[in-house]
Parts: structure tokens; C-alpha cells; sequence
């Protein structure tokens, strides 16, 4: 079974790639983060016209998650827990049958958090990756398979980015994000990439801005956090760099993973 994260940023704007990058990669699951779009404006009919079941929770003109899928959910969540008076759009969870029991799989879109100086986005940021860990812990409980996957907006290393001088002082670098971060996998989850290859040079984002794709200015912010039950069945990654010199691309790539799961 082939898991896929991708920060399309806009699903409107990206329909085309999206819809040949499905057609392409042919992932069995996919979380989409940036969508961009209200759930009555998401461009259902084009997806499910490729097989795929859609799930999403969105948000107007910003942010906004969504779950794709070959097999249709179980069961759905959107929010993260714990969010009263949090109308940002930035999780959705499926729980998918498998054979021999299920997976349980996130979209995420973990906040920005700059201007790192700002009183509100940065403590933001870090207030609900402190969310995230705790409902990571819980989910843990179920000793079931868990995927967390999606744009984290955390740059975890010195080696996951072009320059680590240049992000020194950036939300996405700093060291208590790191160190949330930290905090996030030492509850036992495996991150997936760094799982299967120690590169140097594995970027998922490049700006739009200063030539950054031609240079291979980039950094690796799209993760997959996997629980033991997850990682045990974890056989490869991908980061699918081709699409990023595709025309009107998203910033980000997609980041694929083989698992020995099979549907029920």
C-alpha cells in the first residue's frame, strides 16, 4: 500500500497536476494539505472520477486538509482535539480496514509560526504541536497503526535544509520548534524518510522566489511520523522531486511511502 503526504497549495489551482500526479503515482492514500477551499468548492467529482474517495476539512481562501483514498474510511475526525476556539483548518484523520485490523492516518497542516517574534503565530505554532503530541499519545494507546503525515513546517536537522544559516532566526528552525518536534517522535514514532535513507539533499520545498528550485535551495518539512506498528510494515519512501518542474507547481512535493499493508 503506497501512502502519500502533498502540500498542494490550492487544489484549485493544482487540479491538473493533481489529477495526473494520481494518475502518475497511483497512491492508495493521499493527505493533501493547503487546499485552499471550502469542502462544497473542493473539486470532488475530478478525484472520485479516478477512484478515489474524498475526505476533506476545509477552510476558505487558506489553509484546509483532506483525505483521498482508494478504500473508503471508517470512521472520520476533523479537528485536532482540544481545539475550542480554534477555527483553523489543519487536521483530519481516517481510520481505513486493512487485512488482519486497521490503519489509523493523519493530514496535517502544522502552523507556520512566522514572524518567529509575532505574540500570537509563533506561541501558536507551538501550542498546538504540544496538541498534536498529546493526541499522538493517545492514539499510541491503541497500538495501532498511526501515520501522522503532512506538512509540518519543521525543519528537523542542520542537513534538511540548503543553509542552515539562512533559517537560523525562522520559525520553522528555531530551536524550540525542533525541540517540540523532538518531544513529537520521542514517543516512539519512526519518521519515515530518515527511516530508510541518511541523504543529505532531500528537500520537499522550494520557494518560489530567488531561483530557489533551479539552485536546489530547498528544505525538508513534509514528514510521515509512524507508530512501531507502522514502521514495522514500512518497506520504502519517495520524495517525488519531478513534480516541482511541472508547470503552475506547488512549493512543496509530494512524500510517498510502500507499506506491507493490504486492503481488507
Amino acid at each position: 500500500m503506497k501512502i502519500a503526504t502533498w502540500n498542494i497549495n490550492g487544489v484549485k489551482a493544482r487540479i491538473d497536476s493533481l489529477r495526473q500526479w494520481l494518475s502518475d503515482s497511483a497512491p492508495d492514500i493521499v493527505c493533501l494539505q493547503e487546499i485552499k477551499s471550502v469542502d462544497e468548492n473542493f473539486p470532488r467529482l475530478e478525484i472520485e472520477a479516478l477512484g478515489y474517495h474524498v475526505e476533506t476539512h476545509g477552510q476558505k481562501g487558506f489553509n484546509g486538509v483532506a483525505l483521498l483514498s482508494k478504500i473508503r474510511p471508517d470512521e472520520v475526525i476533523r479537528g485536532l482535539p482540544e481545539g475550542d476556539g480554534d477555527d483553523q483548518s489543519r487536521y483530519i484523520e481516517g481510520v481505513y480496514s486493512v487485512r488482519g485490523g486497521v490503519i489509523r492516518v493523519a493530514s496535517i497542516y502544522l502552523p507556520n509560526g512566522n514572524p518567529a517574534d509575532d505574540p500570537v503565530k509563533y506561541p501558536y505554532k507551538l501550542k498546538w504541536m504540544e496538541r498534536l503530541r498529546r493526541h499522538a499519545e493517545n492514539c499510541l494507546l491503541l497500538e495501532e497503526p498511526l501515520i501522522l503525515a503532512g506538512d509540518y513546517n519543521v525543519i528537523p536537522e542542520p542537513h534538511d535544509c540548503f543553509d542552515p544559516a539562512v533559517w537560523a532566526g525562522d520559525a520553522l528552525f528555531l530551536p524550540e520548534t525542533r525541540a517540540a518536534f523532538r518531544r513529537l517522535e520521542s514517543l516512539g514514532l519512526t519518521e519515515a524518510v530518515r527511516a530508510t535513507s541518511d541523504a543529505t539533499k532531500l528537500y520537499t520545498f522550494w520557494d518560489y522566489q530567488a531561483g530557489a528550485w533551479q539552485k536546489n535551495n530547498g528544505i525538508r518539512i513534509d514528514h510521515m511520523l509512524l507508530s512501531p506498528e507502522a514502521a514495522d510494515k514500512l518497506r520504502s519512501t519517495t520524495i517525488e522531486k519531478h513534480v516541482r518542474g511541472w508547470e503552475k507547481p506547488s512549493d512543496h512535493v509530494p512524500v510517498t511511502a510502500l507499506f506491507d499493508f493490504e486492503s481488507a
